[in-house]
């Protein structure tokens, strides 16, 4: 009786060796996971320098060294005077605070080891850090949903997906930098909750919420894509008290804690954004009660206690319906925010809010945006939803919602293909672990079997084995035929019918899941490749098309590469040659790096909250010279910033964004029409140009002098001659050209004094008197 116990043991030992040497290879893998995320995004660093990226991110740098000079009391009560000049902004009342606490704390951690790091160096690495914390999310989330394979695998896929990279580079200090992982972490906590009912995770999952809430915009997706899926729970009939309590403390905790973000407050309970959560809410406690009340009335009276609770619960999410309908009525935009409108109804920002559409990340992808983004993923998102499928539970019938949800919001908007990689590297996680599992099983099947036959073949099975065989099968039996409680009619009748079934399903299952040997090392093998290929992609994406920030370019030639260093040249400019209260006007997209790198105070920025403000900077653009300047002067302008890229061949010039200002200006000042900038509805600057466009601010800022570069005033990136070559300027004097002519700096010239014309005048007149009395006398 002794010699099973000890097999026992040994197979038990046996299986928690192994259990601990998974576990371990398992935090071997994520930590090399991290370690790829985190590198794959240092190119930028590498290739140029450690740097801030793009236009945005210069803004929360500047807040984020505010906050740790200053401290966190200082930072709520900050008003920015340098910013939307003579208006100012309120910092702590109109920014999401989480990027640049998150930043600021990790600064004052390694400050506070004894670690000289600068808040630059901070900024630029933090979005490295957190893709890697994005990875570890998104093992977990798919470990929930389909195991430690699949989330191994999903982990992987994210670390290197280039929709990612796009925004995550070493430098890009954006709010996606930190939002993505509260994204992925927040829906681990919701599905965590819905596998076990736990009330901690629960909590988790607002807190988690409230940090991505303080974090981007994008958290309305969140409050309005889990309400979604518990809608769907209760429709298929998958109600549970896990299912609640998954559900009704996010709606309660982060409500209460999205008011306490300043910049969120009450529209976190008063705009339309948040009110599917609350008519969910309603809705799950209305079927809690019907359940609840189902457990205790006996048939007959469920049925009449049931139409009164549907007769009572109608009648209140008729009034519940009845005032959201009063305060959306009362709204201009129906409750909408204009960024919510324009994925609701694409065609929305083109007609209403221009400076929506002027965005190019606010423009709908095209096909090879996706193929670019996401890569060899699209191919494999079909088989990750049938698997979640197969079978199909809470946790991957959400994965599926996201997925879904995800792909519509990213064909709209090309900026949210961010929120579409995680579902994306999800699901092709989940169809590569399955895929795996099949050929692998396969192999392991085959080889068994072809060492059985050959062990017989050889017989090596001799009497010592055979009564080994037949010992162990007596021990078997005897254990299975060992006194157990004496089971009911019917549970005999249940266990009869499953023991009948089971071994005919998995029959068919292995018959259906094993493959050929060949077949399966095949399979394999194009995987791998095909994970080749998507690992230099993934790194290609990252190396050239990623890292390049958008303050210092470049570009090759044959005679070899070429560095464009023209911004921080034009802004080292502005800081030691104008003085601190002088005021510059450009175009919104350059007010955040003008006020972070030169200090100096600007019309408008890329915040873009005052509409008309920046109409009357576009207006001023599209006016004659001194129409221009008299608008300019009356904001207290002393110098105009222009980015031309005519000479050098820069496409994103503004000169290219011109008929933005047009149609931003036009929308508040109607005087100004953007068919008198068209020829024949064509936007030309040569001599088709119409005299409006020829004689325009913009046009005069961009190419005066031009012709001088070259002798024919030749523009490389329209293909063209310009149209007006040599002109003088009357009002704008120029004061700093850079190298390459990529930013031009004019400076206002100051206003005639008119007193003193007119003075001149008066004694030109007196004295032509004189004159004529004296010759009357003469005469």
């Amino acid at each position: 009786m002794a010699e099973p116990e000890v097999s026992s043991a040994a197979v038990g030992g046996g299986g928690r060796l192994r259990n601990a040497f998974g576990g371990v290879l398992c935090a071997f893998t994520l930590l090399l996971i991290g370690v790829v995320a985190f590198s794959i995004r240092l190119f930028s660093v590498i290739k140029y320098e450690s740097v801030i990226h793009e236009f945005d991110p210069y803004f929360n740098f500047r807040v984020t060294q505010f906050l740790s000079k200053n401290g966190i009391y200082e930072f709520w009560n900050w008003f920015d005077d340098r910013t939307w000049y003579p208006l100012g902004r309120v910092i702590g009342g109109t920014v999401y605070p989480g990027l640049t606490l998150t930043a600021g704390t990790i600064w004052w951690l390694v400050n506070s080891l004894n670690i000289p790091l600068s808040v630059e160096t901070v900024c630029v690495f933090t979005a490295p850090i957190f893709s890697a914390n994005a990875s570890w999310a998104t093992y977990l989330l798919t470990k929930e949903a389909k195991g430690t394979g699949a989330g191994l695998m999903a982990a992987a896929i994210l670390a290197m997906v280039p929709s990612y990279i796009s925004r995550s580079v070493a430098g890009s200090y954006d709010n996606e930098a930190v939002a993505i992982f509260a994204l992925i972490f927040t829906f681990y906590l919701y599905v965590k909750t819905l596998n076990t009912g736990s009330l901690f995770y629960a909590t988790l999952n607002a807190l988690s919420y409230f940090y991505m809430v303080c974090s981007w915009g994008g958290y309305t997706f969140i409050i309005n894509l889990i309400p979604m899926h518990v809608l769907l729970c209760i429709v298929t009939g998958r109600y549970s008290s896990r299912l609640y309590i998954a559900y009704a403390p996010l709606v309660i905790l982060g409500t209460l804690l999205a008011a306490l973000v300043p910049v969120v407050g009450f529209n976190a309970v008063m705009t339309s954004e948040h009110f599917a959560s609350f008519l969910v809410f309603i809705i799950l406690h209305v079927v809690a009660l019907v359940y609840y009340i189902k457990g205790l009335l006996s048939p007959r009276l469920f049925k009449v206690a049931m139409t009164l609770v549907i007769s009572v619960g109608l009648a209140v999410c008729f009034a519940v319906v009845a005032v959201l309908v009063a305060l959306v009525a009362s709204s201009p935009t129906k409750g909408w925010s204009g960024r919510s409108l324009s994925l609701l109804d694409p065609t929305y920002a083109s007609k209403y809010i221009p400076i929506i559409a002027s965005v190019s990340e606010h423009q709908p992808p095209t096909w090879p945006s996706y193929f670019m983004d996401i890569n060899v993923l699209a191919f494999l998102i079909p088989a990750g939803i049938i698997s979640c499928f197969l079978p199909l539970s809470d946790a991957s019938s959400f994965m599926v919602l996201y997925l879904i949800t995800a792909v519509y919001f990213s064909g709209v908007m090309v900026r949210l293909m961010l929120v579409l990689a995680p579902a994306a590297c999800i699901l092709s996680g989940i169809a590569l672990s399955e895929v795996f599992g099949v050929l692998t099983r396969s192999i392991k099947f085959q080889l068994s079997k072809l060492f059985d036959d050959s062990s017989a073949a050889s017989g090596d099975s001799g009497p010592e084995s055979s009564t080994n065989s037949t010992k162990s099968e007596n021990r078997n039996k005897k254990s299975e035929t060992a006194p157990k409680e004496k089971p009911s009619k019917k549970n005999r009748k249940k266990e009869k019918e499953v023991a009948e079934s089971v071994p005919v399903k998995t029959k068919k299952e292995k018959r259906l899941l094993v493959l050929p040997f060949e077949l399966s090392v095949m399979g394999i093998l194009l995987l791998i490749v095909l994970g080749g290929f998507y690992v230099v992609h993934c790194v290609w994406a990252a190396a050239e098309a990623y890292s390049a920030p958008s303050i210092v370019l470049t570009s090759r030639s044959h005679d070899g590469l070429h560095v464009f260093d023209d911004f921080r040249e034009a802004y080292a400019w502005l800081s030691h040659n104008t003085d601190v209260d002088d005021k510059v006007a450009s175009w919104w997209d350059y007010g955040y790096q003008t006020t972070a790198m030169a200090n100096r105070t600007v019309i408008v920025d890329n915040n873009t909250w005052n509409n008309t403000h920046i109409a009357t900077v576009g207006t001023a653009m599209s006016s004659p010279e001194k129409a221009a300047w008299e608008i300019f002067n009356s904001l207290d302008v002393k110098y105009v910033l222009v980015v031309f890229g005519g000479l050098v061949g820069y496409p994103s010039d503004d000169i290219n964004k011109f008929l933005w200002m047009v149609r931003i200006g036009g929308g508040v000042f109607p005087h100004i029409k953007e068919p008198d900038y068209l020829r024949d509805g064509n936007y030309r600057v040569d001599a088709q140009a119409t005299p409006t466009m020829l004689n325009c601010l913009m046009y005069k800022l961009c190419y005066y002098r031009f012709v001088e570069t070259d002798g024919k005033g030749f523009d490389r990136v329209r293909g063209y001659e310009i149209g007006k070559k040599h002109f003088k300027l009357t009002h704008f004097e120029e004061v700093f050209t850079t190298h390459h002519w990529m930013v031009r700096i004019y400076k206002l010239k100051p206003q005639k004094n008119r007193v003193r014309g007119k003075l001149k005048k008066l004694k030109s007149v007196n004295c032509t008197k004189l004159v004529n009395q004296k010759t009357t006398e003469l005469d």
